[in-house]
């Protein structure tokens, strides 16, 4: 298993995504093992162990992060009807380092 499943597998090549949008330093695919019908996650194409450990040269990538997922999370809500949204800086028990992502899916529209 990989250190880091975004940088490892994911930015490697080693585990194919479907692209949904790519910049040159951001990248939004659809998850590899969806929990719902529409599951997108955007990740910065640089491992960030630490919001912390962030230098302030790193706040164009941010932006740049912020601006795929306004635009990604745009067209989810115009194609789907809507979104629900979270993200995370934690360590994940099978990885033994920390991650930086933005996921966001749709699971219904609600009718009314």
């Amino acid at each position: 298993m990989s250190e880091d499943f975004y940088c490892d597998e994911v930015l490697s090549g080693k585990t194919p995504v479907n692209k949904v949008y790519e910049t040159e330093n951001v990248l939004a695919y659809h998850h590899t093992r969806p929990f719902y019908p529409v599951h997108i996650v955007v990740i910065p194409k640089r491992h960030i162990s630490s919001l912390i450990t962030l230098e302030d040269s790193d706040t164009g990538l941010l932006v740049e992060l912020l601006s795929v997922v306004k635009k990604v999370a745009s067209d989810v809500v115009s194609e789907q009807g809507g979104l629900s949204s979270y993200n995370k800086l934690r360590k994940v028990p099978r990885f033994k380092t920390f991650t930086l992502a933005y996921s966001f899916w749709y699971t219904y529209k609600i009718i009314g």
